[in-house]
């Protein structure tokens, strides 16, 4: 039987993430728009597998292992590395059945983050599976909380008014919020959804990635539902992966 009273909880930064304990299973979403979280689920699209890690270290042990690499930090690729952390770079059918191990500034820092707290199931979140993720939330008898993964621990826009658009969608199933961080999200959401990318573009990522002529993957970023799937973190074989689970 489906709760009448799932809580939608928001927070802007993993380092604000309550480490309280909860008194209800809760499904964590972890999204970083520009770009880990846009990759990623373009990766599971195409039929990877991505194990995520924190460190450079275990970047450099996952390339001497012979697992193909991928990620950045501070915008510049890994030395050596397969693939950087661009979803343009992920759109071929030769990275299906593959295991790619992948380490970003910020969001794969936020899923460890989520990961410590222990919840129900963390799924990923972005602009291109956000019906098929909200479709999948919908079905749960959980309460959600979003994860925005920012810069470097700061607010950032582009996180922030994905979490509105998604509570948006969660409301209008029944979801209710007690959480200033959520509503103040769903009112950004609100003030920029007729004109998403005008609105955008006053988010310091996007100046910032435009600088290191990254910005050729914006479009597609910010375009709904080109990935249909739900990435979710798994445990298996003694490390934590991400690969579609069943909707």
């Amino acid at each position: 039987m489906t709760s009448p009273n799932r809580q939608v909880t928001t927070f802007f930064s993993p380092i604000l993430v309550s480490k309280e304990e909860r008194s209800e299973d809760y499904i964590s979403v972890v999204v970083d728009i520009l770009r880990a979280t846009t990759t990623i689920c373009t990766a599971v699209y195409y039929g990877a597998t991505i194990v995520p890690v924190a460190t450079l270290q275990e970047i450099r042990q996952a390339k001497q292992q012979g697992f193909p690499i991928a990620g950045e930090r501070l915008e510049e690729g890994f030395e050596n590395a397969d693939f950087g952390n661009s979803a343009m770079e992920f759109m071929t059918e030769r990275i299906n059945g593959i295991e790619i191990v992948q380490s970003t500034t910020n969001g794969t820092k936020a899923i460890m983050k989520a990961l410590e707290q222990k919840p129900k199931e963390i799924l990923i979140g972005s602009f291109a599976n956000i019906s098929a993720l909200s479709a999948y939330l919908i079905e749960q008898n959980c309460n959600v909380e979003i994860i925005c993964s920012g810069w470097r621990s700061n607010f950032c826009l582009e996180d922030s008014m994905f979490a509105g658009a998604l509570a948006s969608r969660l409301f209008k199933a029944g979801f209710t919020t007690y959480d200033d961080s959520t509503h103040a999200s769903l009112y950004l959401y609100n003030e920029a959804k007729q004109d998403l990318w005008a609105y955008l573009e006053k988010a310091k990522h996007i100046h910032k990635l435009r600088r290191h002529h990254l910005d050729d993957v914006f479009p597609y970023t910010f375009t709904l539902d080109t990935c249909p799937i739900v990435p979710k973190v798994f445990f298996e074989e003694g490390k934590w992966k991400i690969r579609k689970t069943e909707i």
